[in-house]
């Protein structure tokens, strides 16, 4: 499975962003799905996914009610509302857990190579 997130860019405080992760392969429909994001010098960390089972989708806490995650097919969403400066970082779609810790970067199997989101004050 190969994995490319788009849809990235600069955009100013209390704007919004749609990323999209386009995947490769029949595959990817029966993998658990997330997004996971890094800022400089932080480690990468959960942002949302859904899972092979159809349970779902699950947030880190601090992002609820402004996040939304979606996939349709091949392809998987993250819809960002009301950004914040704090939201600045590469984002990266990932698949495949193996395990059960969906939160955590180490479980996926595949990535993409990340879309920068910049949210200016």
């Amino acid at each position: 499975v190969q994995l490319q997130a788009s849809g990235g860019g600069l955009v100013q405080a209390g704007g919004s962003l749609r990323l999209s992760c386009a995947a490769s392969g029949h595959a990817f429909r029966s993998y658990t799905a997330g997004w996971f994001r890094q800022a400089p010098g932080k480690e990468r960390e959960h942002v949302a996914h859904i899972r092979s089972s159809g349970d779902g989708p699950y947030y880190a806490d601090a992002l609820k009610g402004r996040f939304t995650i979606s996939r349709d097919k091949n392809t998987m969403y993250l819809q960002m509302d009301n950004l914040k400066p704090e939201d600045t970082a590469v984002y990266f779609c990932a698949a495949q857990v193996l395990g059960v810790q969906y939160d955590r970067a180490s479980s996926y199997s595949y990535w993409g190579p990340g879309t920068q989101v910049t949210v200016s004050s």
